[in-house]
């Protein structure tokens, strides 16, 4: 671990390999788990104001959990998530012809229909952010479903941190950014 400004970060993001592979793994991360994807507070208020033009991109489940529940939910720990499908699928999820799983959200930016691509918690994966009053943990998420993500990463040779650079940007600030380069040419 290392400390980076307000952050804690671990060296695994440096250290492990990473590139999703959709063609094998289908997008498990968002129809499998236990829980919706974290949001920040900020983020409830723009799926609220987003849904209207999100809706046309989403499947009809999606849309009725959405419209039932709300565009975002509180877990019983207390916690911001998007809603599920029947405990499974993200209700922003859609599948292309091939049957992988798709971010609706992500779909709808694309389109230039929003100009919010998704939850950062779904931009930045594998690397998981957590807030505490004094700092942010920045860690590697390992789950099994992405073991072919690893091998893709390690083959590519492209860390965890280059793989999500975007979104660590996006989370922290180029600046940020530029002092993790820094620190893993240093590694």
């Amino acid at each position: 671990m290392f400390q980076l400004g307000k952050t804690i970060v671990s060296e695994d993001i440096i250290e492990k390999d990473f590139v999703c592979n959709l063609s094998a793994c289908k997008g498990a991360c968002c129809v499998d788990g236990e829980a919706g994807a974290p949001l920040s507070k900020e983020e409830t208020k723009i799926l609220e104001d987003i849904y209207p033009k999100v809706k046309p991109f989403l499947r009809k489940e999606g849309i009725e959990v959405i419209e039932k529940e709300g565009a975002w939910i509180t877990s019983e720990w207390d916690e911001l998530e998007t809603p599920l499908i029947n405990g499974a699928d993200c209700a922003y999820v859609i599948f292309d012809k091939k049957k992988t799983a798709l971010c609706g959200l992500e779909e709808a930016y694309n389109q230039g229909e929003i100009d919010f691509k998704k939850p950062i918690s779904c931009h930045l994966y594998p690397v998981r952010v957590k807030d505490y009053s004094e700092f942010a943990a920045v860690n590697y998420h390992k789950w099994e479903i992405c073991d072919d993500a690893c091998s893709l990463g390690k083959e590519l040779q492209v860390p965890v941190y280059k793989f999500v650079k975007q979104a660590l940007v996006r989370k922290f600030g180029q600046d940020w950014y530029d002092e993790l380069e820094k620190v893993a040419q240093k590694l």
